[in-house]
């Protein structure tokens, strides 16, 4: 019996009721985007490893654990992109994007791939889509990436959304506040993975969901923020409450990349089950570690398309492909021919239709049209197609009525806008 062969573990393919909802995330994420002023972006799916390295950094789990590496016949170290924002900065550099108008707004939609457990919501290869501004930061353009984010949320019909939002202060006043939190975690009961962090990045143990009770008395960062970065918050946080947009403040959350500072959010739905769906913030500091000399101001926020179908479906929304409510049925080699030229005229008319061409039996295409609950088929039977006519069926009330195929298309547009 010849091999069967599957996709490698933690990688689906995209097709049937997942695709469609793909379909609609991407639209809404395109159509939402463009209103905010962002143009889209598509980096490669492999990367020079440095662009992760540096960017992400080597202490983070991504880097660590999670990525998928390469090495080519030419000798080149490449990685599977395990997110999108440090790709769009090389891009931003490469391409010397800071000759244009500042800042520069770019949103993508694409997968991605991280080396983990496989779980509900969590794959190896992912989807994700992001949006970017670089050039200029500051509460205003956080507060507006998390609004577009927000609407793309709210417009597929995802609920209970609440921005959860810290921010990690400046090069200084983070600096002071790890010292603080280090001089903390060495009488603290950590886990084996938190022992590492707490040296290497101590940050990222504020982030573990098994060292919960540490943070019970941990040392908050809010606590050490300087003037600049609570004056941030504040700001951002006034812009949210101005759009009605929900949030808490959480004095624990950070992001695991190394390049964020400042502001930092993450987007949840909240009720019976919550469901972590993406998040971003301010990362000025990613240009210099990609090469691009001194601080760039830019942030920006990534949301996982797998968790927003999964909260999509807890929300009870349900997403169709719009049905067709013509049908077009032939009969004979002749017809067949006219069928094709008559499904193209539709095509050019907007007109949705669908049809067998594959099939020869009449009633199996009929048979197919009434599981389609189409309004009315089209009929070409050898006849008609000598004739340069067709039969236009009700399906509700079986009356037919021929019409010559020149008018065939006008004929079809009074009879739909008629049934509106």
């Amino acid at each position: 019996m010849p091999q069967k062969f599957q996709t490698p573990s933690g990688m689906h393919d995209l097709l049937g009721t997942r695709a469609i909802y793909f379909e609609k995330i991407y639209d809404t994420v395109v159509k939402i985007a463009r209103f905010y002023g962002f143009d889209r972006i598509e980096t490669p799916l492999l990367e020079d490893t440095r662009v992760f390295t540096r960017g992400v950094g080597l202490s983070t789990d991504i880097v660590e654990k999670e990525m998928y590496n390469l090495k080519t016949k030419g000798g080149d170290n490449l990685s599977l992109r395990p997110e999108g924002t440090a790709s769009v900065m090389r891009s931003y550099l490469e391409h010397d994007m800071y000759t244009k108008s500042q800042p520069v707004k770019l949103f993508y939609f694409g997968p991605f791939f991280r080396y983990e457990r496989p779980q509900a919501g969590r794959y190896r290869q992912f989807w994700q889509f992001g949006l970017e501004t670089i050039g200029k930061s500051g509460p205003g353009l956080d507060a507006q990436t998390i609004c577009a984010v927000y609407a793309i949320l709210s417009d597929l019909g995802v609920k209970d959304v609440v921005v959860e939002i810290n921010n990690m202060g400046d090069a200084k006043c983070r600096g002071i506040f790890k010292g603080a939190l280090k001089k903390y975690l060495k009488k603290a009961n950590l886990c084996s993975d938190c022992k590492k962090r707490s040296v290497k990045n101590p940050l990222r143990v504020l982030d573990c969901k098994q060292c919960v009770e540490m943070k019970r008395n941990a040392p908050q960062i809010i606590d050490y923020l300087c003037k600049d970065c609570r004056e941030d918050l504040k700001k951002t946080l006034e812009l949210l409450e101005e759009v009605g947009i929900p949030y808490d403040l959480n004095p624990f959350l950070v992001r695991g990349l190394d390049y964020y500072t400042g502001n930092v959010y993450e987007f949840f739905t909240k009720g019976k089950e919550s469901l972590a769906l993406g998040g971003g913030g301010r990362y000025d500091g990613l240009s210099e570690l990609l090469g691009g000399g001194e601080d760039l101001p830019a942030t920006g926020a990534a949301i996982g398309v797998e968790r927003v179908m999964l909260a999509m479906k807890s929300a009870g929304v349900e997403v169709k492909r719009e049905k067709p409510q013509i049908f077009i049925a032939h009969l004979g080699d002749l017809a067949k021919k006219k069928c094709l030229k008559i499904f193209e005229d539709f095509r050019k008319a907007g007109i949705l239709a669908h049809e067998s061409i594959g099939r020869d039996s009449l009633k199996s295409q009929l048979n197919q049209a009434n599981k389609l609950s189409v309004k009315w088929t089209i009929i070409i039977g050898r006849e008609e197609a000598i004739e340069n006519s067709v039969v236009i069926r009700d399906m509700n009330t079986g009356s037919q009525d021929k019409v010559e195929i020149k008018d065939l298309v006008k004929e079809v547009k009074q009879r739909l806008k008629n049934a509106k």
